[in-house]
């Protein structure tokens, strides 16, 4: 199985179909994503979120923020597994969701814990990380706000994000707060949209 022309391995690929199977069971109960996109689960929200780790594969400590019904953080933490190091924090107020989020976890034997606390109030309980995710939670500006006990000043952990076909728009708005230097990783799975590497943010205003 290759998903972005990465060939995944057979373990890698049966805990993904196990995560897709028990998304789709939860998605009728609670709303874990959009309905409209429910249908097409392995293309809109797993090979778009497994983007993350094939840009960044090493075994570090994530954090993902807002992780919702599972994208990217779950699937991050799923290939973490193969690598049997690294780990997500997966951080996601609603408990509905975090339960989906730990059975998930579980159930796919995935490297990965959930906090069920708001996003400004993380920090305190995880610590440093190395990098950051997040995936349709809020414009730029919002989510180097939210980064900011983790990125600020700090050279070595940085901020990968899912954003659609107005990107540039929001790095616009940004740089009006913010210094950082980018990155833009074309995606594979929609062409007008990319996910944004940031590193060394500082604060403008």
């Amino acid at each position: 199985m290759e998903l972005n022309g990465l060939r995944v391995s057979r373990e890698t690929q049966e805990r993904l179909r196990h995560f897709a199977a028990l998304f789709q069971k939860w998605a009728k109960a609670i709303n874990l994503v959009a309905p409209s996109t429910l249908e097409d689960v392995w293309d809109r929200h797993i090979a778009d979120s497994s983007q993350i780790f094939q840009i960044h594969p090493q075994p570090i400590r994530w954090v993902d923020l807002g992780s919702g019904g599972g994208f990217p953080g779950v699937i991050t933490a799923i290939f973490l597994a193969e690598l049997q190091e690294g780990w997500v924090h997966l951080v996601e107020s609603n408990h509905k969701k975090a339960a989906f989020l730990r059975t998930a976890l579980r159930e796919t034997n995935a490297r990965g814990g959930v906090h069920i606390l708001r996003i400004e109030d993380a920090y305190p309980e995880i610590g440093e990380c190395d990098a950051i995710s997040a995936r349709a939670l809020a414009d730029l500006d919002g989510l180097l706000g939210y980064s900011v006990p983790w990125m600020l000043g700090k050279e070595n952990c940085r901020g990968f994000f899912h954003k659609g076909r107005d990107y540039l728009r929001e790095i616009d708005k940004a740089r009006g707060r913010w210094e950082f230097d980018l990155l833009e990783h074309k995606s594979a799975v929609e062409q007008e949209s990319v996910i944004l590497e940031i590193s060394n943010l500082r604060r403008l205003v």
